[in-house]
């Protein structure tokens, strides 16, 4: 039964399941300032993924029943949950649309592009976790992540290590937004 909600202070969290074949399925990664647990905390009923730390990390643990308890004195707390509770909502939305419409390098694309500092020119990152988490986040075999990287080689992009250079995040972009099916709508 679950009694807390967990804020991540430093460091990366994975929430994951174990499917019946006993592959690993990454539900959400979750780094500084982010929170988790909030809709089951509520619901009285066991958490439905497992989390594990994969860096160094620190999180807040808040109790339940102090939240509920500032969630009835301060409706503001209360609506800062729901808040929170619907930007899950929407990223596991992103997500779904994300693997149903994009193919497996825009995805990386996007990923690479969510931890860049920059909106234009040439960007240099350390990629967070290792490339077995990165594919399993993004719904892939880390070989399929490999074909992936290379093919971003086209874009651009240059892994080494836990480094990612783009050459262009413009040029990243315009790939990673590409519609998948706009070549067999050339006629339209």
């Amino acid at each position: 039964m679950p009694d807390h909600i967990y804020v991540v202070l430093d460091g990366w969290v994975k929430l994951f399941r174990i499917t019946p074949t006993g592959a690993e399925a990454v539900v959400g990664v979750f780094t500084k300032g982010r929170s988790f647990g909030e809709a089951v905390a509520f619901d009285g009923r066991p958490f439905p993924v497992s989390s594990e730390a994969v860096t160094d990390a620190r999180l807040l643990l808040v109790r339940v029943e102090i939240l509920a308890s500032m969630m009835r004195e301060r409706p503001e707390v209360a609506f800062a949950i729901i808040s929170s509770t619907f930007r899950h909502l929407h990223g596991l939305v992103a997500q779904v649309e994300q693997l149903k419409a994009h193919t497996g390098a825009q995805r990386v694309a996007e990923f690479l592009l969510d931890l860049c500092s920059c909106e234009k020119g040439s960007c240099t990152i350390t990629l967070p976790y290792d490339k077995t988490l990165i594919a399993g986040r993004l719904g892939m075999q880390p070989q399929s992540l490999s074909r992936a990287f290379n093919r971003l080689e086209a874009q651009g992009v240059k892994i080494s290590h836990n480094q990612a250079h783009i050459a262009d995040v413009v040029t990243l972009r315009k790939y990673m937004l590409e519609d998948r099916s706009a070549p067999w709508r050339k006629d339209e």
